[in-house]
């Protein structure tokens, strides 16, 4: 059933559609990781913690702009497939730049928790979260006009009583706690665990890419190569460092609402 609803969500939108999509989403995220790694270019004085507050100002520009600019010029971008292109610019960044000063164990274990997160966000992304599906005899047996409404009926039926409706998706989905646009999918009975994990793993993945990153810059200070070092792949892993301290910052300091709400809903249940 999940992968019929994606399909019919998938037609609504042409190729040509899908590819401008994706090409400005590659875009976005080339802009504003750039736009990062121009902090310890202009700022090379002051400390990597001062750097932090600026970076993420400089990255909310990038994004508002890109989206002004993706509303100048008519696309959409897919937050999804931003989510996926940072993941393989970060894994880019660490296999071409990082990875000569990453033990073996070090380099086993950051290259396993990126293809787990790629493994993931494929599956979150065509998984079924809970999808229900009723046929036109149920209705018109229950004398409700459509679903939303014999959802709204629930406490004649039990089996519903868990079932909401997704607006954006346009789905009924059983355990339904929130739509997550970064993955593209609703959270629901079926893939409230995955989504978990998933967000753990990315937690696990960014504060893994910090501890190769800085290594990477301990390692250019100590042996005295800071100054012959290629600058864009310097500044470049410098503000991939930035970038994954303030992801782990705003996934561990500000919890979802929709995480908070689902462990309340159990609690009262």
């Amino acid at each position: 059933m999940s992968r019929l609803a994606s399909e019919l969500h998938r037609l609504r939108r042409s190729p040509w559609e899908v590819l401008c999509s994706a090409l400005v989403s590659c875009g976005l995220v080339l802009f504003s990781q750039l736009a990062v790694a121009i902090v310890p270019r202009l700022l090379p004085s002051i400390s990597l913690l001062a750097m932090l507050p600026v970076a993420g100002l400089v990255f909310l520009a990038a994004i508002l702009v890109g989206r002004f600019w993706r509303r100048f010029i008519g696309v959409a971008a897919s937050a999804p497939l931003f989510v996926l292109f940072n993941v393989l610019f970060l894994w880019g960044v660490y296999l071409f730049v990082i990875r000569r000063d990453t033990s073996s164990l070090l380099d086993m274990l950051i290259n396993a928790e990126c293809a787990l997160l790629l493994w993931g966000l494929y599956r979150i992304l065509s998984g079924d979260p809970g999808i229900v599906a009723y046929e036109s005899s149920f209705l018109e047996e229950a004398g409700c006009k459509d679903f939303v409404d014999a959802i709204c009926s629930s406490e004649k039926y039990p089996s519903l009583s868990r079932v909401r409706h997704c607006n954006c998706c346009k789905a009924n989905v059983r355990g339904y706690d929130h739509h997550c646009p970064a993955f593209g999918n609703c959270i629901g009975q079926k893939n409230h665990r995955l989504f978990m994990a998933l967000l753990t793993g990315f937690v696990v993945a960014e504060s893994t890419y910090t501890m190769c990153s800085t290594k990477y810059i301990t390692s250019c200070i100590t042996s005295g190569t800071l100054r012959t070092e290629n600058h864009l792949s310097l500044n470049m892993v410098i503000g991939t460092m930035l970038f994954s301290v303030l992801q782990v910052i705003w996934q561990g300091c500000v919890p979802d609402m929709a995480c908070v709400r689902h462990l309340l809903q159990h609690q009262d249940g």
